[in-house]
């Protein structure tokens, strides 16, 4: 049984006043349910993971958990760059009951595919629980090849992928190569359908945030075969694939939902505030699809 399908959700942690701020993602979680998400993924790239206290990464996941109550999926961001590290959180996130965690390439020491391999699978000998892969070269500058993710996927608890490598070709191949068991998902927004086209089985996204309803419509018409139709939808989302990444993620996408009254507008550093010239372009796009 395929766990995590369809439209999932990379979702930002809100702070205030240095703090995690509590009630807010206990909303953003309950939007997130009520307009069709699938599975949840909180502390992974656009939840600021990076700059988390071990603690409040757990609690992040915990909120998330209890808010949730079993209702979708919830797909923890458990990376890290060291092996222990990922092992830790990957139990962590077993322990306050995840559905699973999401296991992003080790990022800075540019490991080889050995190594990612190796490190790959001794998060999974941890524990008995289900592991997504994280692909994202631009932030890691590692890319987890198809060969590599095949291999990986021979282990029981190794799951899928979240593909955000933006080449899809390489998609391509990757799902030539896995088990068809095996969930290759969307991490790019703007690839999103032609993934769906090549056989990927969902998407986890940052523009979800701000339009939940409309990026799970997306994959709701093209499961259902009107591919036309989630091609619409899926051209209506496309300023807003593109403005989210105006400037770093998640910088835009909280201001997003800072300016339609979701959360406040915080970062941690070194994340900062939007420039001027990017919110007045972000602020134009939430008027046109009527958000704010």
């Amino acid at each position: 049984m395929m766990l995590f399908t369809g439209s999932m959700t990379a979702l930002v942690t809100p702070f205030k006043n240095g703090k995690v701020d509590e009630e807010a993602l206990r909303l953003l979680v309950e939007r997130q349910i009520e307009n069709g998400t699938k599975v949840i993924v909180p502390c992974g790239t656009t939840g600021e993971s990076a700059t988390l206290t071990f603690e409040e990464h757990v609690r992040v996941i915990e909120i998330t958990v209890d808010q949730v109550k079993k209702r979708v999926k919830v797909l923890a961001g458990a990376g890290a760059n060291a092996t222990h590290e990922a092992i830790h959180l990957h139990q962590e996130s077993r322990r306050v009951g995840a559905d699973g965690t999401l296991q992003v390439t080790p990022y800075y020491n540019k490991p080889p595919q050995e190594g990612l391999y190796q490190h790959f699978r001794a998060i999974a000998a941890s524990a008995d629980f289900p592991i997504v892969l994280y692909n994202v070269p631009g932030r890691t500058s590692v890319n987890l090849l198809p060969e590599t993710v095949a291999r990986l996927a021979s282990i029981d608890t190794i799951v899928g992928i979240k593909e955000a490598g933006g080449n899809l070709e390489q998609v391509k191949k990757l799902i030539s190569l896995v088990p068809s068991d095996f969930v290759v998902l969307s991490g790019e927004d703007a690839q999103t359908l032609d993934i769906y086209k090549l056989g990927g089985k969902g998407a986890i996204s940052v523009t979800a945030n701000v339009l939940p309803n409309e990026c799970a419509e997306e994959w709701n018409l093209f499961q259902a075969g009107q591919v036309k139709e989630a091609q619409t939808v899926h051209e209506t989302l496309m300023p807003m694939h593109d403005a989210m990444f105006f400037e770093t993620n998640p910088i835009p996408v909280k201001a997003a939902l800072a300016m339609m009254g979701l959360i406040e507008e915080e970062y941690r550093l070194p994340l900062v505030k939007i420039s001027a010239g990017n919110r007045e372009r972000l602020k134009k796009v939430l008027q046109q699809l009527k958000l704010i």
